[in-house]
């Protein structure tokens, strides 16, 4: 196996893209391993930070979201909506810190207002 080319933050050559910047193009990495990598360096000893490149020119269009898929992803979604407790839609991502919706996290507080 070959080192992967390394390049200083910003000093990229053109052809190379982070995942971000691929998605912003409507493109994907597509199965290709990753072709480069950027070091931004850091203070007091810490280690580089670290963003993997894809080439532009190896890349694939985003796949459209099929019926099926937007089925899916709405089924996902209500079952982040819905408490646990209650059972109910809140109307909001139920906060995974509370694990219930606000209303059965906080009860005591609903009844002072």
């Amino acid at each position: 196996m070959s080192a992967l080319p390394v390049f200083r933050w910003h000093l990229a050559p053109d052809g190379y893209a982070t995942r971000r910047q691929l998605r912003a193009r409507d493109l994907r990495p597509g199965g290709q391993g990753v072709a480069a990598q950027l070091e931004r360096p850091r203070r007091r000893g810490r280690p580089p930070l670290v963003a993997y490149l894809y080439r532009v020119d190896l890349a694939k269009p985003v796949r459209p979201m099929t019926p099926g898929r937007w089925r899916a992803h709405a089924a996902m979604m209500r079952a982040r909506r819905t408490c646990p407790e209650c059972r109910r839609d809140a109307g909001y991502v139920i906060p995974p810190t509370l694990g219930t919706c606000v209303t059965c996290a906080y009860p005591e507080e609903q009844c002072a207002a």
